[in-house]
């Protein structure tokens, strides 16, 4: 099949509406020169779409070239990752005789692959502009070896991992696009329908080669590239490439007279290293690595070196006078380190600028129609109410955030899952009270301080931890949580405040450590503990636990 020009692909962009059948409510995002917003590859062309009733961006791609099978590739692959909720990976749909083209060609119907739109830049672009930024190329090869210990674990495999390949989002996280060369389940004993780059791929790597092992190699190899480079940067000076990193096709063919490995000897000082540079090596001899733990790509995270502004998250008027206004109607500060307030009216999808510092008190309050955001790796702090009673139901915390004011996503009934970050020191009074479908929180051990009923009300919530620096189980903490049947209070935990797990209906098994000498009134106030557990509490500290609390909290209490 003959394919259209990306000229001509660009006219039947420019009429959108008229040329697309199903998609024809998706209008082309306009480029400072008012064309179509595009990217290029070898085999396609991709286009920015905009729903204009939603807000929401997709990305619209047209193929140049054409690959065997494609269009039951894709349909397999769109079934394998429909499966999927992971920001390493992004939803696809192929669609058949989606896009009319006046072209040269025969047909004139032609087939198009509808995605999310990926916010960010090429891991390659960032690379190039990051590269002598020491702490930048740390993170950054944390961050991939945490991608590629989750790609690992998985039944399918993308078949062309290369940094241009990757895109960072703004708030620093990665995920992996174009899809073209897939393996997934339900292809096994298929052909690949292609054999990577070769600077990324296992030099013996053929079409025969096709199953959820094929990325081990790339993995390995740009793991212990990003390693090397964020050591010392002149690396890539010497032995880079404007399309690739330290490696060549050439060096794993060769390995012994690679001037590139050799120079490597220098940096085996460091545990890290040590362990990506012996994955790289079994790679290479063997093209895979189901040998090892996928844990091992994971090295420790770095310190980063922070200068945290003493900013307030309080809202002056003089800053609301001088505030410049986005696109979406958000107004930030003059310097653009605050974010002081979103209008209510903001819906879809929301990326916080690069270069805040901080979210301020009530800032996307009642934003009844806002949906998702990403906060950018900036962000240090989010202030008191800063999500109250928005409709939030995804959010992702970076590993810049050191504290969550209180009340920031009061009343957000549709957030379901939250990963606090490392980084967060200090969770606010009543940060997530009444999230009422929120059923699972992963609180890291940098945590020391969670406020007067962080979690009250989360009726849904099923599976939480308690921090081991946590000394203090606050009032009301979990009161409400009616779907919490076990938990386990580490022994730095001393006492346990009022009300604590009051109406926790279900609370059937708790650990409590002998390191607590202090349970105040109503802890376990219509708790159904163990009958031998609730005599053995009511002994040590009297019936008073059992009682109804009599005080019921506010977020700023």
């Amino acid at each position: 099949m003959q394919y259209p020009l990306i000229s001509e692909y660009v006219k039947a962009i420019q009429d959108a509406g008229d040329n697309l059948e199903q998609l024809a409510h998706l209008t082309p995002v306009l480029d400072d020169h008012g064309e179509p917003y595009r990217s290029s590859g070898a085999f396609a062309v991709v286009f920015k779409m905009q729903d204009k009733s939603s807000g929401k961006y997709y990305a619209l791609k047209c193929f140049t070239e054409e690959q065997q099978g494609r269009a039951e590739a894709y349909r397999q692959i769109a079934d394998e990752l429909d499966l999927l909720d992971s920001p390493y990976i992004t939803s696809v749909k192929y669609m058949e005789k989606e896009l009319f083209v006046d072209s040269q060609c025969e047909e004139d119907e032609f087939p198009v692959l509808l995605m999310d739109w990926v916010e960010g830049e090429t891991m390659e672009a960032y690379i190039a502009a990051n590269y002598h930024n020491q702490s930048a190329m740390s993170m950054l090869c944390y961050r991939f070896g945490k991608m590629a210990a989750w790609l690992r674990t998985q039944s399918f495999a993308h078949g062309d991992i290369k940094p241009d390949n990757i895109i960072i989002r703004p708030d620093g996280s990665l995920t992996l696009v174009d899809y073209d060369g897939m393996f997934v389940p339900s292809m096994k004993g298929s052909q690949s329908p292609t054999i990577g780059t070769r600077d990324f791929c296992h030099p013996l790597r053929t079409m025969d080669d096709f199953d959820e092992t094929i990325d081990d190699f790339s993995l390995a190899s740009i793991a212990l590239s990003l390693k090397a480079i964020s050591m010392k940067s002149t690396l890539l000076d010497i032995y880079g490439a404007s399309d690739r990193l330290l490696f060549s096709e050439n060096d794993y063919c060769n390995p012994s007279n690679s001037k590139v490995i050799s120079a490597l000897q220098e940096l085996m000082c460091d545990k890290d290293f040590c362990t990506l540079y012996s994955l790289f090596v079994l790679a290479l001899a063997r093209k895979e690595l189901s040998a090892c733990s996928f844990r091992l790509f994971i090295g420790e995270k770095p310190l980063l070196p922070q200068t945290i502004e003493d900013l307030s998250t309080e809202v002056t008027e003089d800053e609301l006078n001088e505030a410049f206004i986005d696109e979406w109607g958000v107004k930030y500060s003059k310097d653009g380190r605050k974010l002081l307030k979103a209008p209510q009216g903001l819906k879809g999808n929301y990326s916080v600028k690069v270069g805040t510092r901080i979210i301020c008190d009530d800032a996307f309050s009642k934003c009844s129609s806002l949906t998702s955001i990403v906060i950018s790796n900036s962000v240090v702090s989010i202030g008191d109410g800063a999500f109250k009673f928005s409709s939030l139901s995804n959010i992702v915390i970076p590993d810049s955030m050191t504290s969550i004011g209180s009340g920031a996503f009061w009343g957000c009934c549709s957030l379901s899952n939250v990963v606090v970050p490392d980084s967060v020191t200090s969770i606010g009074n009543g940060a997530f009270r009444s999230c009422s479908s929120l059923s699972n929180v992963i609180i890291p051990n940098s945590v020391t301080s969670i406020g007067n009923g962080t979690f009250y009300g989360c009726r849904s919530l099923s599976n939480i931890g308690i921090p081991s620096c946590v000394t203090n189980i606050a009032n009301f903490l979990f009161c409400g949580c009616r779907s919490l049947s076990d938990i386990v209070i580490p022994d730095s935990v001393t006492s346990i405040g009022i009300g604590a797990f009051s109406n926790c209906r279900f609370l059937s098994n708790i650990v409590i450590p002998d390191s607590v000498t202090n349970i105040r009134r109503g802890a376990f106030y219509k708790c159904n503990l163990p009958y031998r557990l609730e005599q053995n509490l009511i002994s040590h500290f009297g019936n008073e636990l059992f009682k109804f609390p009599l005080q019921i909290p506010g977020y700023k209490s």
